[in-house]
């Protein structure tokens, strides 16, 4: 796959970019085996950015990846994982993190929020430990809404500082709502955002953010690309997912016209979904989760492969602008918590 390159930093990623909260037993346990054969597929498709986070599963989706990278050499691929959320002792285990934290894996650790300087710096440290990497090519700011002021004036000058040193190669933030994104390009020196699930097919809300990252030199790497269910069926049906929910009647009607358009041009609805994102100049690379290694396969194709022009033109006529019931990410809302468990 031709890399992107972010920012105007030297970190190059592919156009697909293997998401490992799965692999992290995001809801569902996969075993060692299964979770590396993964890592396998997506490597032999040419799949060269790999995207973690201390989230997920308590640093078990960290220590699986930096396993099976560890024999691969350093410089053919990217790695990004995310600060926010330092790992610590759990005082008061219950024996699962399902519930709480949606990974299916024990306990042991607690995420405690820190965007300060000191937790930067010691978020960044146990993760390149995990991952067993003496650098980290992207770090993003994982999910600040409710610690802006200090992700702003703390984290963002310590991983600067990080990225002068060499320790990372680009700064980052990501998160599922724009407002708060904007912010920070607007405001700070960041070479890159993850825009989750806003920069879909479903849900375009993210264009005014992908406009000023263009005008600024930011890149934009679109993760989610289906959101959560909907646009990830090639045909989807009654009970399908828009970000961790049902989906609204209006937007499964939407999604199965979206659907239609692309079997009449020999495809499938998921290969629009995964291509849709990079047809933005702004967007350097779609990162998508995987379970197994058909998942990677599939999505592999579907990124190498772009639609004809004629079939973008017919789904440009039913995806332009939001359904009058899908919730407009621009802040906060009562479903965020879970939808940051997928990305």
């Amino acid at each position: 796959m031709n890399a992107r390159t972010i920012g105007r930093t030297q970190v190059r990623i592919s156009p697909l970019g293997f998401g490992a909260a799965p692999l992290g037993n995001l809801h569902r346990a996969v075993d060692d085996d299964a979770a590396l054969t993964t890592i396998e597929a997506a490597w032999a498709e040419g799949v060269r950015h790999f995207d973690t986070a201390p989230h997920y599963g308590l640093g078990l989706s960290e220590r699986r990846l930096g396993r099976a990278l560890a024999h691969r050499p350093r410089e053919e691929f990217t790695l990004s994982t995310k600060v926010g959320r330092v790992l610590e002792p759990h005082p008061h285990p219950t024996g699962s993190d399902l519930p709480a934290g949606g990974f299916a894996v024990p306990d042991t650790l607690i995420r405690r929020p820190d965007y300060s300087r000191d937790g930067v710096l010691r978020s960044l440290e146990a993760s390149r430990a995990r991952l067993g990497l003496d650098r980290i090519d992207i770090a993003y700011i994982h999910d600040p809404d409710e610690h802006m002021d200090t992700a702003v004036a703390q984290a963002v000058p310590a991983l600067t500082e990080l990225r002068r040193q060499g320790v990372i190669g680009a700064v980052g933030v990501g998160m599922n709502t724009v407002a708060p994104l904007m912010r920070f390009v607007t405001e700070t020196d960041v070479d890159v955002v993850m825009v989750a699930g806003r920069w879909t097919l479903a849900d375009r809300t993210a264009l005014p953010l992908l406009t000023e990252c263009a005008r600024r030199g930011v890149s934009v790497v679109a993760a989610a690309p289906f959101n959560s269910g909907l646009l990830s069926d090639p045909d989807p049906s009654d009970g399908a997912y828009f970000d961790y929910r049902p989906a609204p009647p209006d937007l499964l009607t939407r999604a199965r016209a979206l659907a239609h358009v692309c079997r009449r041009h020999a495809t499938v609805l998921p290969h629009a979904a995964v291509r849709f994102p990079l047809r933005h100049p702004a967007v350097a690379g779609v990162v998508a989760g995987f379970r197994t290694p058909q998942e990677v396969r599939s999505a592999a194709r579907w990124a190498a492969h772009d639609l004809p022009s004629r079939a973008w033109e017919e789904l440009e006529t039913i995806a332009a602008g939001p359904p009058k019931s899908a919730t407009v990410h621009t802040g906060e809302d009562p479903s965020r918590q879970r939808r940051k468990h997928g990305r």
